[in-house]
């Protein structure tokens, strides 16, 4: 029987992946249960097995595929897909991996920008109270994506149910968490 071996490039996204995570992309034998238990998968350009497997074949042009697709922004990094897998592939991380290098090689998918902007706002407040504070992120949100007025009739009811607070409750050491926000910025070389 011939034995398929695969090419390895050092600059091959399938091996940065591995190196950066510790996760051996070969061992997922394409079983699709990480896409069936995906509670996105419905609005995925490609399936969460879908992007393993074009790492396992290396087949032209896939890195720009993956880094490209929105399917990477939508990952909610549940772990669903590693709670289902035999092989305890922990797609989150990888999903991470290449949102981060999605970002640094500018390939962000055009439908993902208001996922960005969630993002930012979220990393915004957190540098900025130390927690989560939902009116700041709200109104940071809304601001950048010019969608006002969005789920507003909520505002009320959630308010006085006490799910939202009108001024964020800071921690005690701020420094720190700029600190690390600026240490995190600087070691990436990039921006949040």
């Amino acid at each position: 029987m011939h034995k398929m071996t695969i090419q390895k490039y050092p600059d091959c996204l399938r091996l940065q992946v591995e190196q950066a995570t510790k996760i051996n992309i070969t061992e997922c034998y394409q079983c699709g249960k990480c896409t069936a238990g995906c509670p996105l998968n419905g609005d995925m350009d490609i399936m969460p097995n879908q992007i393993l497997r074009m790492m396992q074949l290396e087949l032209p042009n896939y890195e720009n595929k993956i880094l490209k697709s929105l399917s990477i922004w939508l990952c909610l990094n549940c772990d669903m897909c590693y709670s289902r897998c035999p092989q305890e592939i922990k797609l989150s991380e990888i999903m991470d991996f290449f949102r981060q290098k999605s970002l640094r090689e500018n390939k962000v998918n055009p439908k993902a920008k208001d996922i960005l902007k969630f993002n930012q706002s979220f990393l915004e407040n957190i540098e900025k109270n130390g927690k989560m504070n939902e009116i700041g992120l709200t109104i940071n949100y809304k601001l950048k994506t010019f969608n006002l007025i969005q789920d507003v009739r909520h505002a009320p009811s959630m308010f006085f149910k006490g799910k939202l607070r009108l001024f964020p409750h800071k921690v005690q050491n701020i420094k720190e968490i700029k600190r690390l926000f600026r240490k995190t910025i600087s070691n990436e070389g990039g921006s949040k």
